[in-house]
């Protein structure tokens, strides 16, 4: 247990309680409600430090970051309403991407309360609790001497079961308490031990009947992600699914739970599937789920597998009671951990023979052909904006990033280029190496990218879009700050490219002022302005000598890629899809 001096007022209390924990880094943005808290982190700055970001979305996505880096609570910290507002959008991360996360919400006084004071907001109400809203816990700390008690229930809902974000509300005056010993022990609060996630066990009884399941099956598949692995359970997935010859593939924005080197891997399983892989498991007869909530971008707008009851055989493993037969009905359903999980399953013994083994290879072959460059037709010959060849741009950050490459992205057609042609070696190796949001929240790559630099040694390269860079882009100034270093790749297509794709999708040459278009700034002076290095290219091969030069240098770097509108995806032009849309 950490050694602290005695608390004197609550707001320090607090501090020390988070350090007990184990928090290194809390993000935010600092606020009159909780003053006392500042100060508390000035107090003990050499063990805690206190990030300040530009909006308080930036800080909740970096804190959310920090959560899928450690397996523990990231902690954001941010002032009443207009705070707690901004920051929604990381807990709505955290929730939908199963993170662990705790955010401070410094609150209006008591004697104010409920009488719309300035900036009051009723937090149980906004981010609700569980399925039905943002968090899995809402609370108020109205006791001082109680800090302790709240702080330790709040990391320990947030990494149990499915892992998750709770919102603990703090009044100002309950902050700036001088504690006074307790009357019959004589002792002032202490923060209480730090707290571990606790493991669902798997009985012998479902490790049976799910050896009898793949026994019976003849064309099994395993999808793997969600919350809760750590380097450990993801070498215990690897060896079983080794032992047993199983393709593998990997959730939605989990893609290194697995390792996609592996002659096992099948693929990433969301949006943009590879066409044989969706129709692979929709051929399967068993769906060996493990970890992923099987939500709608994972099962194909539930099509892939079919809700409530999918056409395979379906086997799920949880860590969340809650979350198993609640959207899809399992044949076998395990609530574990998936620390346990993964260690009952590479125990779990195996035939002499196994009759899919083609099917397995057949599957990691569908996934390696999917590596190579599908023809756009109906690109211009060059442009303005100069002709950008992605699948090598991303031949080239495989090439020279090291293994432990912490890679960034927020949402949009942009992060495609990545899912489908970068391959992660993943938590198997020792790291986290994905930060990507499952709810599709734009603008987080940027933070999340700084996060991972701020609170490791890796090198960090995150990919963006234009109008993803714009939410979050202020950020670059809490990199500098704070000496981070992070390499930004910005595909800039002058509009949000993933909206104006649907538009033609669905409304065909009706995007004359429907509010897609872009009028940007210079991207390279902006980065340049903030304190990072800015450069812009017209042509791919100008890109290998623009990240070696971003890799060897001592400060972040933004790399602006002037890309063709009509680019729209890795399998065609906007152009095809607006024709195709004409002709229906």
């Amino acid at each position: 247990m950490t050694v602290l001096p005695p608390p004197q007022i609550a707001g320090h209390l607090l501090v020390q309680c988070l350090i007990e924990q184990g928090v290194t880094h809390a993000f935010g943005v600092p606020g009159e409600s909780f003053l006392a808290v500042l100060d508390g982190f000035h107090r003990y700055q050499t063990k805690i430090q206190f990030v300040v970001n530009r909006q308080e979305g930036g800080a909740a996505f970096m804190a959310e970051a920090h959560g899928k880096l450690t397996g523990r609570p990231g902690v954001c910290i941010v002032t009443r309403g207009p705070g707690a507002t901004n920051a929604s959008i990381g807990i709505h991360t955290a929730f939908q991407d199963s993170t662990p996360m705790v955010m401070l919400v410094g609150d209006v006084a008591s004697d104010t309360r409920d009488r719309e004071a300035f900036q009051e907001l009723d937090y149980r109400v906004f981010f609700g609790a569980s399925t039905q809203g943002m968090a899995k816990r809402v609370e108020r700390i109205d006791d001082a001497s109680r800090i302790p008690e709240y702080i330790a229930r709040a990391f320990a809902t947030a990494m149990n079961g499915r892992p998750g974000p709770v919102v603990l509300v703090l009044p100002e005056d309950m902050l700036v308490q001088t504690l006074t010993p307790n009357p019959a022990t004589g002792m002032l609060p202490q923060p209480l031990p730090r707290v571990e996630p606790s493991d669902a066990w798997v009985g012998p009884q479902a490790m049976e009947k799910l050896r009898e399941l793949l026994m019976k099956a003849e064309r099994p598949m395993v999808i793997a992600g969600g919350g809760g692995w750590t380097p450990q359970a993801a070498q215990a997935l690897q060896r079983f699914a080794q032992a047993w010859k199983l393709p593998v593939g990997n959730a939605f924005r989990f893609q290194d739970t697995f390792d996609n080197h592996h002659p096992q891997y099948a693929g990433d399983v969301g949006i943009g599937i590879n066409p044989a892989l969706a129709k692979r498991l929709k051929d399967s007869d068993l769906i060996l789920a493990i970890g992923p909530r099987l939500g709608e971008m994972t099962t194909g707008g539930y099509s892939v597998l079919q809700a409530p009851k999918a056409t395979q055989t379906l086997v799920h493993i949880h860590a969340s009671a809650e979350e198993l037969n609640r959207v899809y009905q399992a044949d076998l359903a395990i609530n574990a951990s998936m620390r346990t999980a993964a260690h009952a399953l590479e125990t779990l013994a195996t035939p002499a023979n196994l009759p899919w083994e083609a099917w397995t290879q057949a599957c990691n072959a569908d996934y390696v052909a999917n590596l190579q460059a599908t023809p756009i037709q109906d690109l211009p010959a060059d442009t303005a904006r100069g002709l950008v060849d992605m699948h090598s741009v991303i031949a080239t950050v495989q090439k020279h990033l090291p293994l432990d490459a912490v890679l960034t992205n927020g949402a949009g057609n942009f992060a495609s280029w990545l899912h489908r042609f970068y391959r992660y070696s993943g938590l198997a190796g020792g790291h986290k190496t994905q930060l990507a949001p499952t709810n599709g929240a734009m603008g987080y790559g940027v933070p999340a990218g700084i996060a991972a630099a701020i609170t490791t040694d890796r090198v960090v390269f995150t990919i963006a879009g234009d109008g993803d860079f714009l939410m979050n882009g202020q950020e670059l100034a809490t990199a500098v700050q704070h000496g981070a270093k992070t390499i930004i790749l910005l595909l800039n297509n002058g509009m949000f490219g993933t909206i104006r794709m649907h538009q033609e999708r669905e409304y065909p040459t009706h995007v004359q002022g429907a509010g897609t278009a872009l009028n940007n700034p210079d991207f390279a002076a902006l980065a340049r302005a903030y304190g990072y290095a800015g450069v812009r290219i017209q042509r791919s091969d100008q890109f290998e000598a623009e990240l070696l030069a971003a890799l060897a240098r001592p400060q972040g770097t933004l790399i602006e890629v002037m890309l063709e509108p009509e680019l729209i995806s890795t399998r065609g032009s906007l152009n095809t899809i607006t024709q195709a849309a004409l002709k229906r």
